[in-house]
């Protein structure tokens, strides 16, 4: 009786694992741009293969563009990679600044793969506070809070709208695809940095 129950429960909980796994997880992509042919944009990957995104018929660009930390303010919609902890607070890598309109975006806190072990928190900033060179921020999104530690050379960037004409070989940039089951990658979306800026994240 208690193998049966055992073994009951072992499938419920290894049954909801594969519920919760998703099922086609996204397949980050940081490199350079080679060229663009129509649709197709071949990225030159950090390891120097090649790789090919099939583009939306409408995709969008969105421009990376250089900010500082005095742009962090209380009520700004942020993302930021962080690595480890201090003093109970995620130490920041990276900050990004969402405008308005994409206040949402991924909101949450989840891995991320720019760094062994790193986080990806996207989140409403509720209080900035400064100790010396190094600034505390408090954020909020939907379930849960966090402090970000962020020191005093962390890169921070904004998102900005931008043209289809900055995507020229050479220009740093950042995608987020789906591989489809014929092992084709495509995206809805690229981020260019622009003015040498490197999309950080």
């Amino acid at each position: 009786m208690y193998r049966a129950v055992a073994g009951m429960l072992i499938a419920a909980v290894s049954a909801l694992a594969l519920a919760q796994a998703p099922a086609n997880p996204p397949v980050r992509i940081r490199g350079t741009v080679e060229k663009i042919d129509g649709q197709v944009l071949p990225v030159k990957a950090g390891n120097g293969q090649t790789v090919s995104v099939k583009m939306a018929d409408n995709f969008a660009v969105m421009g990376i563009a250089k900010a500082g930390i005095a742009d962090v303010a209380s009520g700004k919609f942020i993302g930021t990679t962080t690595v480890g902890e201090r003093d109970g607070a995620l130490i920041a890598l990276e900050i990004h600044i969402f405008p308005e309109n994409m206040r949402g975006t991924s909101e949450g806190h989840f891995d991320w793969d720019l760094r062994p072990a790193s986080k990806m928190t996207n989140a409403n900033v509720a209080s900035v506070v400064t100790m010396g060179k190094e600034r505390v921020l408090t954020v909020q999104y939907k379930g849960g809070e966090k402090k970000i530690l962020v020191p005093e050379d962390v890169v921070v960037v904004a998102f900005t709208p931008a043209e289809r004409g900055e995507l020229k070989p050479g220009a740093s940039v950042f995608l987020v695809s789906q591989r489809q089951p014929d092992g084709s990658l495509t995206a809805a979306r690229v981020n260019v940095g622009l003015k040498g800026q490197v999309p950080p994240m």
